[in-house]
């Protein structure tokens, strides 16, 4: 098999066809990119569960003077014997592991620590933020006995459960897996079809050359593998530029989410990335060819 013969017809298939050759090469990227974008996706949510399943508390808020809760209207705050009573009722529940008291001063701290804004740390004191109570449960699940037995509680203004405000996040980045992945398919299919339309009109170009080939004995191999090779090269170069684009997600999507709802060994990985960029390579190179070969199969007569 001469190899400089076969390069010639790749490269004629796709001079003759460069349009739409560009289009399979961004449908394919753009399918690839939304594919692996789905996959970080799962990847970071992992992750984050894996990072916050041992991190999750409920959180205890205590009535102070003046509160507006209902449960504290009318009281002067929580006297230090009731406060106690309840920490000791809260240490008594069989699904607490520990109980951890917050003071204010502690409290406004840790708030200032995570929020860098001037303005709002200017307009907001010490004497804003009430003491609480951090819960950690044995099995972060079992958090509604736990707040069932709290909530309205004297001395207790409001019970907030970490879990459920997490869900919310990890329910967003869910609905946005499956928008990428539903989004990737459709994209997927739009360039097998028009994989499929390019080689049907190669074929049809080189219709000539074909039959000579198939007189003079040449294989079925020999015939079909420039365009199959030219499905090939589609998909490599759409794989490249959808390894761009999800290594531009990486830096300014998921490391900029990570800065917010994420820490520590919860961070996406550039080994998770190269992983899923040659996962989607694979796949974006395999749907090429096979679309080429059975295309090939049916409208090319040889």
């Amino acid at each position: 098999m001469r190899a400089n013969f076969i390069f010639s017809e790749v490269w004629i298939g796709l001079r003759r066809n460069l349009t739409m050759t560009i289009a399979v090469v961004l449908n394919v990227a753009i399918g690839m990119a939304l594919l692996g974008v789905g996959l970080l996706i799962n990847s970071q949510i992992n992750a984050m569960g894996d990072f916050w399943t041992d991190k999750v508390e409920v959180s205890v808020f205590l009535c102070e003077k003046n509160s507006p809760f209902p449960n504290c209207k009318g009281s002067a705050g929580i006297k230090e014997d009731e406060r106690a009573e309840l920490e000791a009722m809260i240490k008594a529940l069989p699904q607490v592991e520990k109980v951890t008291f917050e003071s204010q001063a502690e409290a406004y701290q840790n708030w200032k620590a995570r929020n860098s804004d001037p303005v709002m740390t200017s307009a907001i004191g010490a004497a804003d933020i009430p003491e609480s109570f951090r819960v950690k449960l044995k099995d972060p699940d079992t958090y509604e006995a736990v707040i069932d037995a709290v909530q309205g509680a004297k001395g207790v203004s409001n019970v907030i459960n970490q879990k459920a405000l997490l869900d919310k996040v990890f329910g967003l980045m869910e609905m946005l897996r499956w928008a990428a992945m539903l989004v990737a398919i459709i994209l997927v299919f739009a360039a097998t079809l028009q994989i499929g339309n390019t080689v049907r009109l190669s074929a049809y170009n080189r219709r000539r050359e074909t039959g000579i080939m198939r007189l003079v004995g040449a294989s079925n191999l020999y015939i079909q593998l420039p365009f199959v090779m030219e499905g090939v090269i589609a998909g490599l170069l759409g794989g490249v530029v959808a390894a761009i684009l999800l290594i531009v997600s990486k830096v300014f999507l998921f490391d900029t989410v990570q800065l917010y709802i994420a820490a520590g060994n919860s961070q996406l990985s550039w080994e998770t990335v190269a992983s899923v960029i040659s996962f989607t390579m694979v796949i974006g190179v395999l749907i090429c060819v096979l679309a080429s070969f059975f295309t090939l199969r049916r409208y090319l007569r040889v």
